[in-house]
C-alpha cells in the first residue's frame, strides 16, 4: 500500500477515543509493522514475524538530481513524523 493510505489509518488510529488493540498474526511488514506500533495493547503471536526496513528510492523515482533531493526530503520529512 501507499504510504500516505497507511499514515492515513495511522491518524485515524490516534484520532479515535477507544482503545486500539493490534495483533501480528503471520507477518508484519512495511507500513503493517508501523500500524502495528499504533495499537494501545499490542500483541504479536508466537509464530509472527515483524519486518521493517529503511526507505527506498524504488517506488519510481528517477530524473534530474532535484528530483531525487525532492524525494529524498519528503523521506526525511514523513520519517521525523
Amino acid at each position: 500500500g501507499s504510504v500516505t493510505a497507511g499514515l492515513a489509518i495511522y491518524d485515524t488510529m490516534q484520532y479515535v477515543r477507544p482503545d486500539i488493540h493490534t495483533i501480528a498474526m503471520g507477518q508484519a511488514a512495511s507500513m503493517g509493522s508501523l500500524l502495528l506500533t499504533g495499537g494501545d495493547d499490542r500483541v504479536a503471536l508466537p509464530n509472527a514475524t515483524i519486518m521493517l526496513h529503511q526507505p527506498s528510492m524504488s517506488d519510481g523515482v528517477s530524473g534530474m538530481a532535484s528530483d531525487l533531493k525532492i524525494a529524498a526530503d519528503n523521506i526525511i520529512d514523513t520519517r521525523k513524523r
